[in-house]
């Protein structure tokens, strides 16, 4: 049954393979059922409830990708949206989580609407190279920010805005550790480095960090206080169309990106083109929207899906699979409870060191291409905003094309985009 559903033989696979090709992925994208309940907790979400939405959305997400579009890609609330969503929006903006959730609810009912009638390729086309890699750019010095910061070593500075903080204590001390570890067992290619370096660092929490044990297993948390707590109404609101703006855009070229990218290396592209992208796209804006009514920012493909596709997953199995493991989790609740902010910030500096490698991609030579892109990577940390980042970056492209006679480079796409966001920052404020 397992062959004829998932064409196991057809894609020179066995059921064996994709089940191990499964549990290699979860091994390592595990790390955000401890990563995401602690960022959306900052923001003033339960962290029970997060986390039982976290294993449910990364579940139904994965199980979708693999049932309806057989591709061996998992799915769980991104990194880097996860982090705009509490420290850009909530707490940032002063927008509630409701309404945050309202606009990841928006943003991935706009994400089908693309997805259904086609209009990805045109939106993904339209945008220049350096302007996508940018904005992944920005994401990934957005998190070593907020890594660093929740390590305790970066604070803020009334004369400098930030400065080190003291690297004697603790908490420092064991996010340095546990950042070295993870870089060296990922090095040395340790099937889930990310997770063993924060259960490390917890670990050693509870002797040199006053940290206490709750227990390990237990029945799963309520999800009551986020499930259907989503603010559609306040979503709509002119204050944070941009956030939706954001949302959708990051969504669209993570998603799209992760999902050629794990496909190429799974040798699941014909003519350079993926056969089921629609329905993998569907499966993604169909967990965003899943996400928001559970409670939690917005899921997507990870990249992580590539280390399934390295143990030789070549089909749904393998996300299925993955599916499984997410829903054994909610018994762990207790053990997720005790994970210490300063435990999760080596994955997150890790992440965003990974997200820096694209910087070669940029077009260094053609200062109409390399300047909003830097702007674009710049802006992000330094104004704690995605939504600013991507605006100044975009008006900066259109603009440099106009005056040096360039215009016709520049795709109706991304015209829109700067006059929406142009429109905001003029008649609305940042």
């Amino acid at each position: 049954m397992l062959d004829s559903f998932f064409k196991l033989r057809q894609s020179g696979t066995d059921t064996r393979t994709e089940i191990l090709a499964g549990v290699t992925t979860f091994l390592t994208m595990a790390y955000i059922i401890f990563v995401n309940p602690t960022i959306l907790g900052d923001a003033g979400m339960p962290k029970d409830a997060v986390f039982v939405a976290t294993c449910l959305v990364a579940a139904l997400g994965s199980l979708v990708m693999g049932l309806y579009a057989n591709y061996p890609i998992a799915m769980a609330p991104g990194m880097g949206l996860n982090a705009y969503f509490a420290y850009a929006v909530v707490l940032g903006m002063k927008v509630p989580w409701q309404a945050a959730l309202g606009a990841v609810f928006v943003s991935g009912c706009l994400f089908i609407l693309v997805s259904v009638f086609g209009l990805r390729a045109m939106i993904v086309n339209g945008i220049s190279r350096s302007l996508r890699v940018a904005i992944t750019v920005g994401l990934g010095m957005f998190l070593a920010l907020i890594a660093l910061k929740s390590a305790g070593i970066v604070v803020a500075s009334p004369a400098t805005l930030v400065q080190a903080g003291d690297l004697h204590k603790p908490e420092a001390i064991m996010a340095v550790v546990g950042f070295l570890l993870i870089v060296t067992l990922d090095r040395l290619k340790v099937r889930g480095a990310i997770l063993i370096g924060i259960v490390v660092v917890t670990i050693l929490s509870f002797f040199f960090g006053g940290n206490t044990f709750h227990g390990l297993v237990s029945a799963p948390p309520s999800i009551a206080p986020t499930f259907g707590q989503l603010d559609i109404k306040g979503a709509l609101g002119a204050g944070i169309l941009n956030v939706v703006l954001v949302f959708f855009l990051v969504e669209l070229f993570d998603a799209t990106g992760t999902l050629m990218g794990v496909a190429s290396r799974a040798g699941l592209l014909v003519e350079g083109k993926m056969e089921r992208l629609n329905k993998a796209l569907l499966a993604d804006s169909a967990a965003i929207v899943a996400g928001s009514v559970l409670g939690t920012s917005s899921t997507t493909a990870y990249i992580e899906s590539a280390s399934g596709v390295q143990a030789g997953g070549r089909t749904g199995l393998t996300a299925l699979t993955v599916a499984v493991l997410f829903l054994a989790c909610l018994f762990i609740a207790p053990l997720a409870g005790v994970v210490p902010a300063y435990a999760t910030a080596p994955a997150l500096l890790f992440v965003a060191c990974l997200m820096l490698r694209d910087l070669g991609d940029i077009e260094w030579n053609d200062t109409t291409e390399a300047v909003p892109a830097a702007i674009t990577a710049l802006v992000i940390p330094f104004t704690y905003s995605i939504a600013e980042g991507i605006a100044f970056g975009f008006i900066t492209y259109a603009l440099l094309k106009l005056t040096t006679g360039r215009a016709r480079e520049v795709k109706p796409v991304i015209w829109v985009i700067a006059a929406l966001f142009a429109f905001k920052i003029v008649y609305i404020g940042s």
